[in-house]
This record gives structure tokens, C-alpha cells and sequence, in this order.
């Protein structure tokens, strides 16, 4: 196996031509214009309200719509509206999409709208936030509808971007009124079913295993490329992933390991394409109890002393991560927000603390901990680029203020619903995708968690008055000048009290046969639509 040997695998092989014979039998059943791809992990739901993660929502794209969707190059685009207006500084109106089809054939109009961004804001919705800012949607007639709100939203249309369409009807019958509430295990008809407007229709479903796709033949849009039939196929392995790209097995990865890289781009018949993505990758910690739940400390919580914050930031070699870990792929920052855009590109809030262990030693005696303590952190190993690998990388470098991190690799679908209960004392988290307003990172995780959405991806359970103030104003004030200052100010405010330890933004190489053709774009999200297989 030649293949297998170059890009050494050893003992996986075995595993690997097990998996390269399943897929070339599928392979040999399949028409031309079938894609065959993978990445390392899956989604975790095909209920499109149910979870805010990116894999998640770029396969639900394909079969959900939104009422303004995203362009080649993320601009806004018309979708299921046609043209909207802002009546006043808190109501928009909107002009829906005539003659739109849901898959099972049931017309698209207003009521499957308002159902859905009100559905969107149930409790169980992991995009409850953003739903919640678009204010109230009223039917004004089947194909109008407007949105009134409780306050002014500066990134009301972006927002909007982000809530999927589902049909009333369907949802009655199927009795899936509200979302799937995954963190506690609910099993619903929608987590196993779709029923979109989008170009592309669920056909099968295998979690962890293969899910199926086939061209809506009915779609309203018009097709820029030829593909009739989808088959994603989640291989955590990199080099099992790699060795069925090179053998022609499949036709695409999404996240080919980095260090494998600069060998794919001199492998015959294979292409590599890359950007950076809109994700910055961060490290959170419990500070709000008053006993951590998984540490060696009793009747105290180091993670609340800001010394101890700063001197396990101060501790981390980032260079050493983005050239020998990342192989060059990745972008040190110390700004948590997704790109510099949403920083406006700010030297000062995106500077580093620099690393200095000597300097980071002295934090931990003054803080009490001379002799370090245990500590376990969470960690996905299927959902970012060598997500587990940069724990363990952390864990080696916080080992030399004696602090022992026990890295709790986990896959994603056990992984998110474990720290969504906060059931958590250190943990990795990564945030993007298509916004680059510092709204959509301010009120998901910089702000206290709140009911309605507010603070929910905010784990470390933080309470910073300022901090969440300055960003409640940021979300609603209308002045750009005035809103670029408090956005600025809680960057700052963040900062300086080290909430969260950021360590950098994801470059993202996509690998492909050279008879394939794509548009990559920086939420990493896979356009069906746009590709082409010769």
C-alpha cells in the first residue's frame, strides 16, 4: 500500500484498507456527479435550531434557508426575501420569495417565518440570542413580513443571517415545535430529518457513520455547479482521511492535518487550497465557583485570581505552537473574536501578553501556588485543527509552573453537551464563522449568562459588570464612532482581566482531486451549490 506508506500510518493501515475498500465499493455504485467527502468529525444534529457549531450548521445550509443568505466572499445576499426596507430605526419589512417549495412540496410563506424565528428562541435553541435580537416577526400577508423591535439592532440583517427557515406544518406533524435540546440527550424526529427549501435534500442519515444527499430538483436558485448527489463520510483518522483522498476514494477533505500539508501539494492528482478562517481558538476556566469541580484544590478556586489567569497565559509558547504544531497554519492573537475585522483591526487589542515564564513563576507564588495543583481540561478531538494535540501541547507547557492538566479528549457529540451543563473547570473552545461583528462574540460568550440566549457559550460561568455592560451597549448603540469606542473598551476590559487565554486564528487548508472545483470561503463552510466534479 504505497499510499498508506507515505503518509505512515504504521499500525493504522490495517484500518485504513478496510475503510478504502468500503469506500471504493461505494465508490463503483455511485454516477459521476456524486461527491464523495469527509472530515474528522459530524454534525451533531440535523435539527437546525438545536446547535450553534459550525459543521452543524454548514450541512443544514444545504438543506435549510435563510431569509438573507451569504455570497462567494460572505457579502449579504437575497434569499428566501427578495428585498427588505427599514421602515424606522426599530422595524424592518420584508418581501418573501413567491413561488418557493419545501421539500415535501408544502409552499414557503409568512407563517413558516414568524414559526421559525420564534422557534429559534426557545430555550433549547443554542441561537436563541440571535433570534432574540431580531425582535417580534408579524404576517402582514403571505408573503410579507416584519420585524419589530425591542431596541436598535446595528447588526439586525446579520443577525438574520444566522436563523434558519423550517415549514410550520411539518414541524406540527412531526411534533418538533421546538428544538432539539442536545445537551440532555433528546431524540427528536428532526435530529434525523429534514424538510428545507435549500438546493439539497436529506436522504439518509447514519450519525458517525454516513449521511446521504441528493439535488432538489425544485430548487428556486439556480445551480453553478453539476452535482446530483452528496455522500459525507466522517473518518477521524488524518491519515486514513488523506489516504482515501490519494487513492481517488473520496474527492475531498474539509481539514487535512497540517503537517501533511506540503506533501499534498506535490501528490499527483490532488490540489490544495487555503485562507484563513474566521474562528479564533481560546481556552476558558471556571470563575465563578468557589471550588473548582475537577482540580486538587480544596475550599478555593485558583482560577479566580487574575495572577493565576495571566500566568498560564504568560506560559504559553505560541510561537512554539504555530510552527511546530500547526506547521505555520495558524495566526497568534490576543484578541478573543473570531477576526481582526471585529477588532478594526486594533493593535493594542490584539497584542499578546508575552510569553515569560520567569514571569508567569512569580504570578503563581504570589498567588499562593508555588507548588502548582491539578487541574483536568476538556478538550474535543474532532472538531478543530489538531484540537486535541494543542491540549496536550498546553498541558506540557503549564507543567512547568507545576500545574498537572489532565487532558479529557473527547469527541464532539459527547464533548458539547458535557460543557454546555458547565460541567467543566478548563476548557478548549473555538468561535466564528460567517459574522465578523463583535456582537456575535460579546453576547454569546463575553456576556453574564442571562436567560434568552444571553452569556450561553460563556462556560467559565464570568461575572464582570463592566465587561457586560460595555457590551450590552455596544449591541444596541446606533452611533458608529460611539459603538467602535465600547466595542474597543470591552475588548480592553477583557483583556486585561484574562477571562479567556487566546491562542490563535485557524488557517484552513481544504485538499481536493484536481477534478474538483470549489469556492472556499472563510466560515469553512462547503458550498454544494458552486462545486463541480469532472
Amino acid at each position: 500500500m504505497p499510499v498508506l506508506k507515505r503518509f505512515e500510518i504504521g499500525r493504522r493501515a490495517r484500518r485504513a484498507v478496510f475503510l478504502g475498500a468500503a469506500l471504493a465499493a461505494a465508490a463503483a455504485a455511485v454516477p459521476a456527479q456524486t461527491f464523495r467527502w469527509a472530515s474528522q468529525g459530524d454534525p451533531q444534529t440535523m435539527d437546525p435550531h438545536s446547535q450553534n457549531e459550525s459543521m452543524t450548521n454548514a450541512m443544514n445550509q444545504q438543506v435549510y434557508e435563510y431569509l438573507v443568505g451569504r455570497g462567494k466572499k460572505l457579502e449579504l445576499v437575497p434569499q428566501l426575501a427578495t428585498e427588505w426596507q427599514q421602515l424606522a430605526p426599530t422595524r424592518w419589512r420584508f418581501k418573501l420569495r413567491p413561488n418557493v417549495k419545501f421539500h415535501d412540496g408544502a409552499p414557503f410563506t409568512a407563517d413558516d417565518v414568524v414559526f421559525s424565528v420564534n422557534r429559534a428562541k426557545e430555550p433549547s435553541s443554542n441561537i436563541a440570542a440571535y433570534a432574540t435580537a431580531l425582535g417580534e416577526p408579524k404576517k402582514i400577508d403571505d408573503l410579507t413580513v416584519e420585524f419589530d423591535l425591542p431596541q436598535f439592532n446595528p447588526i439586525f440583517l446579520q443577525h438574520l443571517s444566522l436563523v434558519f427557515i423550517m415549514n410550520k406544518a411539518w414541524s406540527e406533524k412531526h411534533k418538533v415545535t421546538k428544538p432539539q435540546d442536545f445537551k440532555n440527550r433528546e431524540e427528536t424526529y428532526a435530529a434525523y430529518n429534514a424538510n428545507g427549501t435549500g438546493p439539497f435534500m436529506l436522504v439518509s442519515r447514519q450519525p458517525d457513520v454516513k449521511t446521504v444527499y441528493k439535488r432538489n430538483p425544485h430548487w428556486w436558485g439556480r445551480f453553478e455547479g453539476n452535482l446530483q448527489e452528496v455522500v459525507y463520510t466522517p473518518i477521524k483518522s488524518d491519515a486514513t482521511r488523506l489516504a482515501a483522498l490519494v487513492s481517488g476514494e473520496i474527492d475531498f477533505v474539509l481539514d487535512p492535518a497540517p503537517r501533511d500539508v506540503a506533501r499534498l501539494r506535490n501528490t499527483s492528482g490532488v490540489k490544495v487550497i487555503e485562507g484563513p478562517e474566521n474562528r479564533i481558538i481560546f481556552i476558558g476556566m471556571d470563575q465563578a465557583r468557589d471550588e473548582l469541580l475537577y482540580s486538587s484544590v480544596k475550599g478555593r478556586n485558583p482560577f479566580k485570581d487574575l495572577r493565576v489567569r495571566r500566568a498560564l497565559y504568560q506560559a504559553v509558547d505560541i510561537e512554539t505552537i504555530r510552527n511546530k504544531l500547526m506547521n505555520g497554519l495558524a495566526a497568534p492573537t490576543g484578541a478573543v473574536a473570531s477576526t481582526q475585522i471585529a477588532t478594526f483591526n486594533d493593535p493594542e487589542v490584539e497584542r499578546r501578553l508575552p510569553y515569560d515564564l520567569a514571569a508567569a513563576k512569580k504570578l503563581m507564588v504570589e498567588a499562593g501556588y508555588a507548588d502548582g495543583f491539578e487541574v483536568t481540561l476538556d478538550c474535543p478531538n474532532n472538531r478543530y485543527i489538531n484540537d486535541e494535540e494543542l491540549c496536550i501541547a498546553l498541558a506540557g507547557m503549564w507543567s512547568q509552573l507545576k500545574v498537572r492538566v489532565k487532558v479529557n479528549a473527547q469527541p464532539r457529540a459527547t464533548y458539547f453537551p458535557k460543557v454546555e451543563k458547565l460541567d467543566t473547570s478548563m476548557y478548549m473552545l473555538g468561535w466564528g464563522g460567517q459574522i465578523t461583528d463583535a456582537e456575535t462574540t460579546f453576547t454569546p460568550i463575553y456576556r453574564m449568562r442571562a436567560d434568552k440566549g444571553v452569556g450561553y457559550y460563556n462556560w467559565g460561568n464570568v461575572r464582570n459588570e463592566k465587561l457586560d455592560a460595555l457590551a450590552a451597549a455596544s449591541s444596541r448603540e446606533p452611533d458608529p464612532e460611539k459603538r467602535k469606542a465600547l466595542i474597543r473598551q470591552a475588548f480592553l476590559e477583557h483583556n486585561a482581566q484574562v477571562h479567556h487565554i487566546p491562542l490563535h486564528r485557524q488557517f484552513i487548508p481544504w485538499a481536493m482531486r484536481e477534478n474538483v472545483t470549489v469556492v472556499h470561503r472563510a466560515d469553512n463552510y462547503l458550498e454544494w451549490q458552486w462545486i463541480t466534479v469532472k
